[in-house]
């Protein structure tokens, strides 16, 4: 049985070890809350973030209003939301953009770990290592093989310089101990054209436009990118199974807060994104844009967020990659 969300959300709080606060849960949210997404309307981010802010509106009962602010890799979004007042009415739909920018940009208006207060991922995307089909490898270990002999001549493509087609290739490239040369593109689509007419021979794509290709023959998929199997693939390995030990990328979605706001608050949304994402319609709909729903608690998301900022500060270090 279902419990009412003003329980739900009391328990949390309780469970936390929060102080009581039976105000706090009766008077908040009193007014509508700034749902930002720091990327262009109509772009995957925003199509997921759109499904978790409609679900949080109908869990909380008040409006929950998508504010698009693009720019600059989602650092211009994530920067209003930093500096905005910590009373919890202003709240992030992050991705892992938010640990690349970190490492690609020297002048943030703020620091990815010191300025938010996680509430929870929301979901985990995985991604496909795709291949030119006319390439003489099948597995990895193969394509690892022609590279190394080939030292700089086989190309990837990306969806552009900082991108996460970009960095999870460059993770690949150093995991695999091979050296690649970079091919960035307007976006992924284009990317992929040239993949298949063999202008460029490797790419790591999400799913839902490389595998369409792959099904077809017109490309040919390596492995999956996160630690378990997709169920969208399950037939394709993951890149560990296939040799690559500790290869775990995913695109990954999470809520925060600016840092400071009160712990009651953030265990109030933390608890109230539970409920929304438990929902069989938000299930129902992220599963239909191949993203797999994921939640931790604020304490994790925390860890997990330096953890993945020291991660591809690495990487970006590793392969050279100036700062912006």
């Amino acid at each position: 049985m279902k419990r009412p969300l003003r329980t739900l959300l009391m328990g949390a709080m309780f469970a936390g070890g929060l102080p009581a606060a039976p105000s706090l849960a009766q008077t908040y949210p009193a007014k509508p809350i700034r749902f930002v997404v720091p990327f262009a309307p109509g772009g995957g981010t925003d199509i997921i973030g759109r499904i978790v802010a409609q679900q949080l509106n109908e869990v909380l009962r008040q409006p929950v209003v998508v504010d698009n602010r693009a720019g600059a890799g989602s650092a211009l979004g994530a920067e209003i939301v930093a500096r905005s007042p910590p009373d919890g009415y202003t709240l992030l739909f992050g991705n892992i953009s938010l640990a690349f920018n970190q490492a690609l940009y020297t002048n943030l208006g703020y620091d990815t770990v010191r300025d938010f207060a996680p509430v929870t991922l929301t979901s985990v995307q995985p991604n496909i290592v795709v291949i030119f089909a006319g390439l003489a490898a099948q597995t990895v270990a193969e394509f690892a093989a022609i590279a190394r002999a080939n030292p700089g001549r086989l190309s990837y493509g990306s969806a552009g310089i900082g991108s996460g087609t970009h960095l999870s290739a460059e993770l690949l490239a150093q995991s695999l101990n091979i050296s690649l040369l970079h091919v960035p593109y307007r976006g992924t689509g284009p990317a992929l054209t040239d993949l298949m007419g063999g202008q460029v021979q490797m790419m790591v794509s999400t799913f839902a436009p490389a595998l369409p290709h792959v099904r077809a023959g017109r490309m040919r998929a390596l492995g999956v990118t996160s630690a378990k199997r997709s169920a969208a693939a399950p037939d394709i390995p993951t890149l560990i199974e296939a040799g690559v030990p500790g290869y775990d990328y995913n695109t990954w979605y999470g809520l925060l807060l600016p840092a400071r706001t009160p712990s009651a608050i953030v265990a109030l949304l933390h608890a109230a994104a539970l409920a929304a994402l438990a929902r069989e319609d938000a299930q129902r709909k992220l599963e239909a844009q191949g993203v797999e729903t994921t939640t931790n608690t604020p304490a994790e998301f925390q860890a997990f967020l330096k953890a993945e900022t020291r991660k591809w500060i690495e990487v970006v270090r590793g392969a050279g990659i100036p700062s912006q």
